[in-house]
Order: structure tokens, then C-alpha cells, then sequence
């Protein structure tokens, strides 16, 4: 596993540092997936935690994104996210049916969808969703946070796909 994978421009602005460093972690999540056949991206190699899968990964990745900026940020409808279905624990982890390549492109067209969100709106812009706590929150620290867990599920796909074929590799 090579790749050039570049953080941001040390003398960046917030928001190009804010925005680079999210999207070096989404690169690395989608690095992570490359080369991996479908039984490995599906296949759970955490027996305390069964959904942790690549594909999982990227399936909650893709909801996360859509849970802060769609929901949270815009005021967006949380019915459309799994991961607010209290009836099944982590919906939004969930990947039966679907190929990588599918939960891939969808996480794809989601990170594009969140780079517009940020693009058209300030950092100082505070969540519309008042039904939520963290709906209060600016766009600031909504990015701050979706660099946190996206970096910290890149590092989950880091050793799950270590564990699947050995293959090891950091930027």
C-alpha cells in the first residue's frame, strides 16, 4: 500500500486546514479499502465488535458526515439516517446486501456533498437542528469533530486491514 497522501499547506487559513485535514483522513479510509475483495471487506475480524468491517466503516463514515452537516448543521430530516434508528443498534453500521464498492461511491458522493455544505457557509454558522444538543454547535466544531472520528476510523481501518491480509502501510 503506497500512496501520496499530502496533509495540508503548513501557512493554510483555518478553513483550508479545517477542510485538508478532513479530507486526508477520508482519503486514507478509501486507501484503506483498496485491493480488499468483497469477503474481506465484509469479513469481521474484531469478535467483541462484529460490525467493525471495512465496508462497516465506511457505511458509518458516509451516515456520520450526513448526521453532522446534513442533519445537525442544515436542520436536515434525521428520519433519511440510520444511525438515529434507536431500533436497531448501529443501523448505520450496517452493510448486508451491499457491495464496497457501492458503500464507497456513496461515502464519495457524502464527502462531496459535505465539502459544499462548508464551502457556502462560515465557520462561525451554528447548527439549525434544535432538536439536538450538538445541533447547537458552529461549523467549527462540527468540522473540528468530524476530523476526530473520521481520523479515528481511519486508524480502525488501519489495523482491521492489517489483520485481514497482513497489509500495512501509513502515508
Amino acid at each position: 500500500m503506497t500512496r501520496e497522501l499530502k496533509r495540508p499547506p503548513l501557512q493554510a487559513d483555518e478553513r483550508t486546514s479545517l477542510v485538508g485535514w478532513l479530507d486526508l483522513q477520508r482519503q486514507i479510509l478509501r486507501w484503506k479499502c483498496e485491493g480488499i475483495g468483497e469477503e474481506d471487506a465484509h469479513r469481521s475480524v474484531v469478535p467483541t465488535s462484529p460490525l467493525m468491517t471495512m465496508a462497516g466503516l465506511v457505511s458509518h463514515m458516509r451516515w456520520t458526515e450526513h448526521m453532522w452537516l446534513e442533519v445537525l448543521f442544515l436542520g436536515g430530516d434525521e428520519k433519511q439516517n440510520p444511525a438515529f434508528d434507536e431500533s436497531v443498534e448501529a443501523a448505520d453500521w450496517a452493510t448486508e446486501g451491499r457491495s464496497l464498492a457501492e458503500l464507497l461511491a456513496e461515502y464519495e458522493a457524502q464527502c462531496a456533498r459535505s465539502n459544499e455544505i462548508v464551502a457556502a457557509a462560515s465557520l462561525d454558522d451554528v447548527g439549525r437542528h434544535s432538536g439536538f444538543y450538538s445541533g447547537g454547535a458552529n461549523l467549527r466544531w462540527m468540522l473540528i469533530h468530524l476530523v476526530e472520528e473520521t481520523g479515528r476510523h481511519a486508524g480502525h481501518a488501519d489495523i482491521v486491514r492489517e489483520l485481514l491480509d497482513g497489509t500495512k502501510g501509513y502515508y
